[in-house]
């Protein structure tokens, strides 16, 4: 049967322990480090609010205080900025505890992400949510989760995003083995493969941190056992899910997104995102840019 429930609420892991940035992560969430000048996971925040999930669920763990406090009220500033006439900074203080009804819950013991999505259960219900993953920023200017949610309903499965990379890059992505189904924007997912070597990669299409899920997927992973890494693995769930034909929840899906998506999950990468978010910016951009011309010109090739 096929689900036409609007789906309103989002799930966001965020207990991992960000190592690939320390000595910055030692104290501070990598999800709280700044893209310009709001933290990654606001941007991500936005992204599900924007979409219709005014319900959003932050799956954390030790350490993480900070999230929930960015996302609190904080008077002492409110006031500060108030008195000094400061309306436009006190705007942006007050949007982030705005957003929407953001709910907090550890994961305990980190077993993986599927073990992380599978902790919603009580929260989603019997309904489709939405995961999002902190590492991909998709652009405000990309309506790829609403269009994924679209997908959802007129499928009845589960949805996952999709890119192209260069064929020698897909090593470092889940990747999906595909078929084009005709006359429609999105493909029928038949496996997929987690981190596969060139030559046994199905496709170039990478899995990227987007996902619009029944809830059929909670009874997957109550039964899915470690997998990669020694972690409960939400890919392994979906290959079940990918796999049946029938019943409700069946069948995966992918959306190809070829809009503007910022890599955070490594140094370079997020270097990147920062100086290409901030070159784009109306009060950051023409001076940026005029300087990365100069400076780019007394570089070494």
């Amino acid at each position: 049967m096929t689900s036409r429930a609007t789906v309103t609420k989002a799930v966001i892991p965020a207990a991992g322990l960000g190592t690939r940035f320390l000595p910055a992560t030692k104290a501070m969430p990598k999800e709280m480090l700044p893209v310009v000048d709001k933290p990654a996971i606001q941007y991500v925040v936005e992204e599900a609010v924007n979409s219709g999930m005014s319900d959003i669920l932050m799956i954390t763990g030790r350490n993480k205080r900070s999230l929930e406090d960015h996302f609190d009220r904080v008077p002492f500033i409110e006031k500060t900025l108030e008195d000094k006439g400061d309306l436009e900074r006190l705007a942006m203080v007050r949007a982030a505890s705005e957003l929407g009804e953001i709910h907090y819950l550890r994961q305990g013991d980190p077993k993986g992400l599927g073990h992380a999505v599978l902790r919603a259960k009580l929260h989603v219900g019997d309904e489709p949510f939405a995961v999002l993953l902190g590492d991909d920023l998709i652009d405000a200017r990309d309506e790829l989760l609403k269009q994924m949610v679209e997908v959802q309903a007129k499928t009845g499965g589960s949805v996952i995003a999709l890119i192209e990379v260069e064929p020698g890059q897909i090593s470092s992505y889940g990747c999906a083995d595909i078929s084009v189904i005709e006359g429609e924007d999105y493909v029928r997912v038949n496996k997929l493969v987690e981190k596969p070597s060139v030559d046994e990669a199905p496709s170039n299409l990478a899995v990227i941190g987007r996902y619009v899920l029944h809830p059929a997927v909670f009874g997957v992973l109550e039964e899915t056992g470690p997998g990669r890494g020694g972690e409960i693995q939400l890919t392994d769930a979906l290959q079940t899910l990918a796999a049946q034909e029938e019943g409700e929840g069946a069948g995966v899906y992918g959306v190809v997104f070829r809009g503007r998506r910022y890599d955070t999950g490594d140094k370079l990468s997020y270097l990147k995102a920062v100086v290409t978010l901030a070159s784009e910016r109306e009060d950051l951009g023409p001076d940026l840019r005029e300087w990365l011309k100069d400076f780019t010109g007394t570089l070494e090739s």
